[in-house]
């Protein structure tokens, strides 16, 4: 028999019947709330006692919403009250139907059935808490996420990243040349494929048979793609006009690539685009960060074959061909098409935007004192002297400076960030400062190591020192240009104030990069990364190190004017590449894995690698690296010039010694 309630006629009372109505009323509508984890302090005695309320048909009615009024028979509605959990069930009988309904454990009522006004007030004061310590505590930890994660996670993730071609057991790391999967080395045999297609490399028995129909409708096909994507880049227009090039003198051509018979069977005016036909994943715009697609059939629509080749081989250096064309391959999570665009979009970057070979490198800093001196007459040669006090400020200063290597082998570029002050040097030095920074690390990659550690030294940061520009251009060059170059990222010392302007750098980041980043706060942190009796002693380390700029020493690049000897370096060097590409050409085509033309192209690699330093000093200009002897002829590296403190001098070789060493000091400049 059903016990009836008398109507509330006390507070207390009248309570009860709100809350039990509340307890219903969220069950109605399944809502949680942070209250419901509150901790209780009662004893397991106290929370099993629960009071059982059954009220009468009107004070259900009050009770229930109307979405759950019956006219039942008979109805009966039992709340269960505990410090921890309210379980209300309400049966329905209509007939033969039954409903129950059952509040979660994670109902955000939490009171018995006798609480008081005060002890509720209690409680949710109590709950309020508790959502705000768990809402601080986010907060917590999304600035960590931000920037200051425990040393302990970022020493982990710097051991575990593969960015390295061997790891400390000599071991090499996984998508390098010598350790690929089958998959992944289908994926370069595809890649390579495509190279060739649009550099006109092909065998002597495609080449000699003439095919004019196919290539009408190869160039039909390709002239429809291009034009899908056409609509996309009409508003983009005025930015795509810089890559329009100007051809280089057939002679300059026959100089520089004697053999291009094997890969220009058509003529250097024909473009290589029409055998490239892209899927509709690689032609969308969705990811192309930097408008790299566009840049793509910019360049084979105004290069030539021969010329895009070129490039690629003036790129590939002293590196093995198959571990820069990986590291496209890797920045593209394996997508063929996708790392064969971000590729020629590269090149032309390197040979029309920067001139990184043909100006950047080949004048380097010995181009730039002549710049200095000259006496500027007219606005370019105005325009080019500033530009080179401008980079040579920088690099006297050391503002930027390589010394060393951290655990894993790798490079380290200290960037002391307090020295750069935004307007002192114009936004197009300091872009060729950083390029030729990045490019000079690029020749102390050796030995299995394929990547470098860059660390920014937040000592004495100031807002003043901020400048978005070139940290943009800093990062467009690593997601870009630069692919798989990055090993890992030290931000030192960074003030409170850095962690706003880290939000927004992070924003700019692929997320790939932006794992790579680590913040240390003293030499303990940084030790995780570096021997701390690597790391120099204006950092607080145990290296009595300083930088000092050697300038450059007249005479050092007399060999960049011997053209006949050039020349012949050049046609040397040429007919080892086409034997590479001959060979990597039967490698594509043989359907199974060859380890005899394996053995062939790893071996044309070395000889490609021992012959780029013979070629070297006749096509870059000698750097402050060169003159302290840190990078030695045929490309032997001494980062801690160990060899000169053997014979004596200290960390300059003998010309230097005669010419002298400038004391420019960074904490000399304001």
């Amino acid at each position: 028999m059903t016990r009836r309630l008398p109507p509330p006629s006390t507070p207390t009372q009248l309570l009860r019947l709100r809350l039990t109505r509340s307890a219903l009323s969220r069950s109605a509508v399944s809502t949680t709330s942070p209250l419901a984890t509150c901790p209780s302090s009662r004893t397991a005695s106290t929370k099993a006692r629960a009071a059982a309320i059954t009220p009468s048909p009107r004070i259900q009615s009050l009770l229930l919403p109307s979405s759950t009024a019956t006219t039942p028979t008979a109805t009966t509605t039992t709340a269960f009250f505990s410090r921890n959990k309210l379980s209300t069930t309400t049966t329905v009988n209509k007939r033969d139907q039954t409903t129950t309904t059952t509040l979660a454990p994670s109902t955000p009522v939490v009171l018995r059935a006798s609480v008081t006004g005060l002890g509720l007030l209690f409680v949710l004061g109590l709950g309020l808490g508790y959502g705000l310590t768990d809402f601080l505590g986010q907060k917590s930890t999304e600035q960590q996420e931000l920037g200051y994660t425990t040393i302990e996670k970022n020493t982990q993730d710097i051991l575990d990243d593969e960015s390295s071609t061997t790891n400390m057991s000599g071991e090499i790391a996984p998508g390098r040349p010598g350790n690929l999967t089958p998959e992944q080395e289908e994926k370069l045999k595809q890649l390579w494929k495509l190279i060739f297609q649009v550099c006109g490399v092909s065998s002597p028995s495609e080449s000699s048979t003439p095919a004019p129909e196919a290539a009408a409708a190869a160039a039909t096909t390709t002239s429809s793609d291009a034009a899908s994507i056409k609509g996309d880049d009409k508003k983009k227009k005025s930015k795509l006009s810089m890559f329009s090039r100007k051809h280089k003198k057939d002679s300059d051509d026959t100089t520089t690539t004697t053999s291009d018979s094997a890969s220009t069977a058509s003529g250097a005016t024909t473009p290589a685009s029409p055998a490239i036909v892209l899927n509709a994943s690689t032609t969308s715009a969705d990811d192309d960060k930097y408008n790299q697609l566009s840049k793509f059939h910019e360049t084979l629509a105004s290069q030539s074959p021969a010329a895009i080749r070129e490039t690629i081989w003036s790129m590939v250096k002293h590196d093995h061909p198959d571990a820069l064309v990986l590291r496209f391959l890797r920045a593209r999570k394996w997508d063929v098409e996708k790392a064969l665009v971000m590729l020629i979009s590269t090149m032309n970057w390197r040979d029309n935007e920067m001139k990184v070979d043909t100006d950047i490198m080949r004048n380097g800093e010995g181009g730039a004192v002549e710049a200095e001196k000259m006496e500027a007459k007219t606005s370019e040669e105005v325009a080019k002297k500033k530009l080179a006090i401008d980079f040579l400020t920088q690099t006297r200063m050391g503002k930027s400076y390589v010394h060393g290597v951290d655990k894993q082998g790798r490079p380290i570029c200290y960037v002391r960030v307090r020295l750069h002050r935004q307007g002192e040097q114009s936004e197009e030095s300091l872009e060729r400062y950083t390029v030729y920074l990045i490019e000079t690390c690029r020749m102390l990659l050796q030995g299995g190591v394929d990547t470098a550690t860059i660390v920014f030294d937040m000592t004495g940061f100031s807002m003043a020192n901020m400048d978005y520009t070139p940290v943009k251009f800093m990062v467009k060059c690593f997601e870009a240009n630069y692919p798989e170059c990055l090993g890992a990222v030290l931000v030192h010392k960074a003030p409170w104030i850095f962690q706003g302007i880290w939000r927004v750098i992070r924003g700019w980041l692929d997320p790939v990069v932006a794992n790579k980043v680590h913040f240390t706060n003293n030499i303990s942190e940084m030790s995780e990364f570096i021997s701390p009796e690597k790391i120099p002693k204006d950092l607080d380390g145990q290296e009595d190190w300083e930088y000092k700029y050697v300038e450059p020493i007249p005479g050092e690049n007399d060999k960049m004017k011997e053209t006949e000897t050039h020349d012949k370096l050049q046609a040397a060097r040429a007919e080892l590449v086409k034997e590479y590409e001959e060979a990597t050409l039967q490698w594509v085509q043989t359907g199974g894995n060859s380890e005899e033309l394996k053995k062939k192209r790893d071996e044309i690699a070395e000889k490609l690698r021992v012959d780029y330093w013979n070629l070297d000093p006749y096509v870059r200009a000698r750097s402050f690296y060169d003159r302290v002897g840190v990078l030695l002829p045929g490309g032997k590296l001494d980062p801690y010039l160990e060899g000169k403190k053997d014979a004596g001098v200290s960390g300059i070789t003998e010309g230097v010694a005669k010419v002298g060493v400038s004391e420019t000091q960074a904490d000399d400049v304001d």
